[in-house]
């Protein structure tokens, strides 16, 4: 979200009760993956771009990030296999982690992602700590991939930011899009609210124009998961469909059950579960991935808005911070929620 959170989340009034109008395109096969091949890239990739010192001890930088997995991806194949699943505008990898347990054959599929607005850093620690989580003990039933980093480029522009000591809002990739308006589900708004605030209505050029969405939506087609989760901040929910429409979801009672299975996960303080386009009766959300991964693939697709946001009266000044808007000081106990709501739903999916 933003410190103007309505406005830069796009406000919309609708009384709409239709499902989904999406827009198909065709985006050719998936590559097939070659586990040894990207396990050596993978791994020369990390050792090329080894840690170093940056102003914030709380966070990891990218490069923290790959070294705290690789030795999973080493040590561990079979349990942990990566999988180059495209690249940025730029050229960066997209790297995907896929975790099970050997000794089961998976009979439920879990996709995580992060990362997909440059700010929001807390999304890509729950998605690594679950990595390394899931690699020391992998849930029977269950396979699990994990999308850490998908809008790399943003990522590493907001790493510039913080060595250079630069204050800097930044949210979309290197070609200036919003990759969570990039989708090819609900683009088009409806809403009478699109006449008073156009400008908050937009969504990408076209569905799937960037190589980064485009990567999700061919890992999406090829595995047909079963659920998925988009890690976000900052707000404190777990969101379902539909974001662009106001109209309940056909099976909204599965998603209610899997958002309380989460909420259950996270101990005190949980985050409220809630369909996203009810989060205000003036807001919509257009060419998202939950509606996106819900009405194309039938997966049952979460956004969760991981912290209430990372403002504190013990520190005013963070108040001109984009940064801390979105990143608190000490992310601890939102990185614990996360990854216990995560956990906590990967385990229930392997008892059904």
């Amino acid at each position: 979200m933003s410190p103007l959170v309505p406005l830069l989340l796009g406000l919309s009034l609708s009384s709409s009760a239709t499902a989904s109008e999406s827009v198909r395109v065709t985006l050719g096969p998936a590559p097939t993956p070659d586990p040894s091949l990207d396990r050596a890239q993978f791994l020369d990739m990390v050792a090329a771009q080894p840690p170093g010192d940056h102003p914030e001890p709380d966070y990891r930088f990218a490069a923290d990030l790959w070294a705290d997995i690789a030795p999973y991806v080493r040590d561990r194949p079979g349990v942990v296999e990566v999988e180059r699943i495209g690249q940025t505008v730029e050229g960066r990898p997209i790297w995907a982690l896929h975790i099970t347990d050997p000794t089961t054959p998976p009979e439920h599929t879990l996709l995580v992602t992060s990362a997909i607005h440059a700010l929001e850093w807390v999304g890509a620690e729950v998605a690594t700590d679950l990595v390394v989580r899931l690699a020391e003990d992998p849930v029977p039933g269950v396979r699990v991939t994990v999308v850490p980093l998908l809008n790399a480029d943003g990522r590493m522009r907001v790493e510039s930011d913080l060595l250079e000591g630069t204050n800097r809002y930044r949210r979309s990739n290197a070609n200036g899009v919003d990759l969570n308006r990039d989708f090819a589900t609900h683009r088009e708004a409806q809403a009478i609210w699109r006449h008073v605030l156009p400008r908050r209505y937009t969504t990408s050029p076209a569905p799937l124009s960037q190589p980064e969405s485009q990567a999700i939506d061919r890992l999406a087609d090829r595995e047909r998961f079963d659920v998925a989760v988009s890690l976000h901040a900052f707000g404190g929910y777990i969101y379902y469909p539909w974001a662009g429409r106001w109209a309940r979801p056909p099976d909204r009672a599965r998603f209610v059950e899997l958002g309380r299975v989460m909420q259950a996960g996270q101990g005190a303080r949980a985050y409220r579960v809630q369909q996203l386009s009810h989060w205000a009766f003036f807001f919509r959300g257009h060419g998202m991935e939950l509606d996106h991964l819900y009405d194309r693939y039938g997966t049952h697709a979460f956004l969760i808005e991981l912290t209430r946001s990372g403002l504190s009266l013990r520190h005013p000044g963070d108040r001109k911070v984009d940064f801390r808007w979105y990143n608190p000081r000490d992310p601890r106990p939102d990185i614990d929620r996360g990854v216990g709501a995560l956990l906590a739903l990967a385990r229930h999916l392997a008892e059904e």
